[in-house]
């Protein structure tokens, strides 16, 4: 079953041969102010990396890049709290971030952090060329000012009442409840989070960029760029699009960030906002990737428009929707500002990830119990995470976390269904073939079918996963792994061993033809129990090197001894495990 409140998938048809093609795929950068929960895998982590590995294995030249936001104010209120030096908080935070994503099994070609020399340089020239070109000006406006703490105050020191929907904790710059981008002069009630003063507005110069100058282009381009979008997002776009876009500014009354890269000693105690340096990471993050290989100019693959304009392949933003008006109206207004430069292709913005009907904020404290990346990976196996965020995933609205929705995912579908047809298919071929793949005979009409159902799937899943329905195209695996299991119980080759060996022996080879296919189509989705399968096949080197094809099982081949792909959770193992957890509660924020 499809999602029939994302965009329509058309069926898969013959085509010619595929030709590779770059595909950027950049990953929202979560803040360094502590770590990361399910929430944020969920919706910004895990689909990204599944999308870059089957590009990968279709033959894509994929750049996956992202990092640690040094610079966000969650950081330094934060690091307040701790009575530390910001930087040392951030380093810290990214060490742990990086680990967790690691152990994830995501697939960057780099994480690294905005705090790079490659980053400022490359955010500085970008603030250059706006200036150049018309599209940054100076204004004094009216900022937050904390008459105790005697400083201004950065968008998120400030939080109080939005002025839109009544939620009572909305940020300076954003509200957690309607998702409106704010600016801290509109809050209703303003309180100071360093001293808990009313803070009062003073005035202040900054640089804006204007928005309302690049507004026409960004109209042209949503207009004939977003029929392939997500409908929650392409609508919240077209919607402040109707609104009439707003100059933000792009500097703060910081001694934290890029500085601003003028010779001006009014802007020496002034840093660039770290919205404007952290969506320019996705193209720092590039040029340091290839800097690093010594090909410095090989990030220009992903990135620059040839002659006639026209992009050198598809950039995909993964984000979570409160980062929409970032990434599909801001970041395109600052590439079309800058120039040559390819704007997104898709920003596949997932909907929030909720517990107990409540959205997950690593800001908030809950009486549900969720854990936190480092937690959930010393509990529970990366790959029963990654299916079940992915199964569960929040793409065209919101869903809930539900352990025992978890539980029964993993044992009913992972172990029961897929680890279950594996395990007893290559433990029959142990004792009774001696692990040799048998030599099949006449094939019948359910083998045939059994192994046109493979080529099916791998077309199915590919058109899902490159319309990022990442949701549907595990079920469509899924699915496979289910139709084998009603093959082995209609076949039962256990039991026709006996009076009709060589129809065992074929029944046997069909289904193995099915497992081998299944260790690639669930690679992306899957990629340690797809690289345990791998090497239970016989089959040395990366799982995620082969091609998404089918790939036989050659009769004659000795396999070795099969491993377990799954464990099943029961109810007390998972009750054990649970009182190990504490409600979420660490202070910091959603990730950019």
């Amino acid at each position: 079953m499809t999602d029939p409140a994302l965009p329509a998938v058309d069926p898969p048809t013959p085509s010619p041969a595929r030709q590779p093609q770059h595909v950027l795929v950049a990953v929202a950068w979560p803040y360094a102010s502590g770590p990361r929960h399910l929430g944020h895998a969920a919706g910004a982590y895990v689909p990204p990396d599944i999308f870059a590995r089957y590009h990968r294995m279709a033959g894509d030249k994929v750049l996956m890049v992202s990092g640690s936001d040094m610079h966000g104010t969650p950081i330094t209120v934060a690091a307040d709290k701790r009575g530390i030096p910001a930087r040392e908080l951030a380093e810290e935070n990214h060490r742990g971030i990086a680990a967790s994503f690691e152990g994830l099994g995501l697939s960057y070609d780099l994480y690294t952090t905005t705090l790079t020399p490659t980053h400022y340089r490359v955010t500085q020239e970008f603030f250059t060329r706006l200036l150049e070109r018309g599209y940054l000006f100076e204004a004094t406006e009216e900022a937050m000012y904390d008459p105790e703490a005697e400083r201004f105050l950065p968008d998120r020191y400030v939080e109080g009442t939005c002025p839109h929907c009544g939620y009572g904790d909305a940020r300076g710059d954003q509200c957690d409840n309607c998702g409106r981008t704010l600016d801290p002069i509109d809050l209703i009630d303003p309180r100071s989070k360093l001293s808990g003063a009313t803070p009062t507005a003073r005035e202040t110069t900054h640089f804006f960029l204007d928005l309302p100058k690049l507004q026409p282009a960004l109209e042209g381009w949503v207009t004939s760029a977003s029929g392939h979008w997500r409908p929650a997002v392409a609508g919240f776009v077209r919607g402040w699009l109707n609104e009439g876009l707003r100059a933000r500014a792009i500097t703060r009354d910081l001694d934290w960030g890029v500085p601003i890269p003028l010779p001006d000693p009014r802007y020496e105690s002034k840093r660039i906002y770290v919205w404007f340096d952290a969506v320019i990471g996705y193209l720092s993050a590039s040029v340091e990737w290839a800097e690093r290989r010594g090909e410095p100019e090989a990030w220009k693959a992903w990135w620059e428009l040839d002659e006639a304009g026209n992009p050198p392949g598809r950039a995909y933003y993964f984000i979570g929707k409160d980062n929409v008006p970032f990434h599909a109206i801001i970041w395109p207004a600052m590439l079309m500002g800058y120039g040559g430069l390819a704007l997104p292709y898709d920003v596949p913005a997932n909907e929030f990830l909720t517990i107990d009907g409540q959205k997950l904020s690593s800001s908030r404290t809950y009486t549900a119990r969720l854990p936190f990346l480092p937690e959930a990976l010393e509990l529970f196996d990366a790959d029963a995470l990654r299916f079940f965020l992915t199964i569960n995933a929040p793409e065209s609205r919101d869903t809930d976390f539900s352990w025992d929705e978890f539980q029964r995912r993993n044992n009913d579908e992972l172990v029961g269904t897929y680890g279950n047809a594996v395990h007893r298919l290559l433990s029959f071929l142990q004792s009774r073939f001696g692990g040799v793949v048998p030599e099949p005979g006449e094939l019948g009409d359910s083998d045939r079918a059994m192994l046109a159902r493979i080529d099916e799937t791998f077309a199915e899943a590919a058109a899902l996963i490159e319309a990022v329905r990442l949701r549907d195209g595990l079920r469509t695996v899924m699915a496979l792994a289910g139709a084998l299991n009603r093959y082995l119980d209609e076949a039962a080759p256990w039991k026709s061993i006996k009076t009709e060996p060589a129809r065992a022996a074929t029944s046997l080879w069909t289904a193995l033809q099915v497992v081998s296919a299944l260790r690639v189509l669930t690679a992306p989705f899957l990629p340690f129990s797809a690289a345990t399968l791998h090497g239970s096949l016989g089959d040395e080197g990366d799982v995620h090197a082969l091609p998404w094809a089918p790939r036989a099982l050659p009769a004659g081949r000795a396999l070795p001894k099969p491993a377990p792909l799954f464990r099943k959770l029961d109810d007390d193992e998972l009750a054990g495990l649970l009182e190990r957890l504490n409600p979420v509660g660490v202070e910091s924020e959603e990730p950019t």
